[in-house]
């Protein structure tokens, strides 16, 4: 069965590093780039996300939320330098790269999958965690094939193993980037070097996939059942391409279920949802809620896991360790232990993300690690301790003997 989609889009998240010495200056490198400015938040306009994280995890993610339209304009009126400055004491912030407006069109009569990049974001975290955030949709098909081809090919678009003639059936509808190849040199310019995340074990030649598909209510329906679409869901999820032909194993995904139209699949490549225009909320305030508060919830859950591998690795260099393990603390107290939303929803994509990426795992190990260490540090202590001790004792036991002697001497 050939499905066909009423709406869809798919964002493609890029994770990398900047050394937290030179944070402000990047912070700079960003506000200085023409194409490139400050995303604030305010309480009006993003009631929605205000009003779904808790206080401490807004603070942490949107604490623009404190700027009105008074301190933006005050904000605006300072140097590049002092906004950088400001900026960068933030745990959080976020900028948009302005994509101006492009013309529609299809070059010519060629064949291929027409894409267009709807919005581009920069999310950093003061810890030196970045993402680039890339919005994109087909145009010109509602063949949902197409989807799963695009996304297939698309999130590999960066990577250096791969030559851009492979994406010749890819075609970029925009007029802010003429190809790929053009695309690419902005993410390089705004991304730097993918060495340091690289050193984290993380894949700096993919981008993670987070996508909504809603399929035109004929393909899924209550005649039409789940069932009949489930692999094709799988391989969505998965991002497989529309050829894909295997058997498909449920154990390595999970599965977001609570509703008879809509299905989530969370893997450690990414999040895929897919639901029916049989009901209206499907394709007008769901996807709105999907592309906002369930993914900023997403982001912390992959900035989680990077900034713990980060940890990670600074508690190997025997001069970070202390270091890494008051950090580790830190972020347990005012991250790790806090829930970020009252909504149904949003704890259970929280909790079925950090379970697919392994976050508590990898959380758990570091904790073993420097429960360990400081346990052996203590042990280390009391041994020199004792040792101090012992001496004390000893030259106290010699002084005695010399007193008794000379006083014995003198009787």
């Amino acid at each position: 069965m050939e499905l066909k989609t009423k709406y869809q889009y798919t964002y493609f998240i890029y994770p990398y590093i900047i050394n937290e010495n030179k944070y402000d200056k990047y912070i700079l490198k960003l506000i200085n780039n023409k194409n490139i400015k400050v995303k604030f938040f305010e309480k009006e306009r993003d009631f929605d996300i205000y009003t779904y994280f808790l206080p401490t995890i807004r603070k942490f993610l949107f604490q623009d939320f404190e700027f009105n339209q008074e301190k933006i304009n005050r904000f605006n009126e300072f140097t590049k330098e002092m906004q950088s400055i400001i900026l960068s004491k933030y745990p959080c912030s976020m900028f948009e790269y302005d994509l101006g407006v492009d013309v529609q069109g299809k070059a010519g009569q060629e064949q291929g999958i027409f894409f267009k990049i709807q919005k581009m974001q920069i999310i950093c975290f003061s810890t030196g965690v970045c993402f680039l955030v890339i919005k994109t949709n087909i145009e010109e098909s509602n063949e949902f094939s197409d989807v799963l081809n695009f996304n297939y090919k698309f999130r590999d678009i960066y990577s250096e193993l791969n030559e851009l003639k492979e994406y010749e059936n890819i075609r970029l509808q925009s007029t802010t980037f003429s190809d790929v190849k053009k695309l690419n040199e902005i993410i390089k310019d705004i991304t730097g070097n993918a060495q340091d995340v690289k050193k984290l074990d993380i894949n700096a030649n993919r981008f993670i996939t987070y996508a909504y598909t809603c399929i035109d209510q004929m393909d899924w329906n209550e005649t039409n059942q789940f069932k009949d679409i489930e692999f094709e869901f799988f391989k969505y999820a998965n991002i497989f391409p529309s050829s894909y032909k295997s058997n498909f194993d449920k154990r390595h995904m999970q599965i977001l279920s609570k509703w008879k139209f809509i299905q989530t699949g969370f893997t450690k490549e990414g999040v895929a949802l897919l639901t029916s225009s049989i009901d209206t909320h499907n394709y007008t305030k769901l996807p709105h809620v999907f592309e906002n508060q369930h993914l900023y919830t997403y982001i912390l859950v992959q900035y989680q896991k990077i900034y713990l591998k980060k940890l990670e690795a600074q508690y190997k260099q025997k001069n970070m360790a202390n270091t890494a393990r008051e950090k580790f603390i830190e972020f347990t107290k005012n991250l790790w232990i806090q829930e970020i939303t009252q909504d149904d929803v949003g704890t259970h994509i929280y909790k079925k993300a950090r379970q697919v990426t392994e976050v508590e795992k990898l959380y758990n190990n570091i904790k073993n690690k420097f429960d360990i260490a400081y346990k052996e540090l203590n042990i280390e202590k009391e041994s020199k301790v004792n040792k101090v001790i012992l001496i004390a004792l000893g030259i106290s036991l010699i002084l005695n003997v010399i007193n008794f002697i000379s006083l014995c001497s003198l009787m």
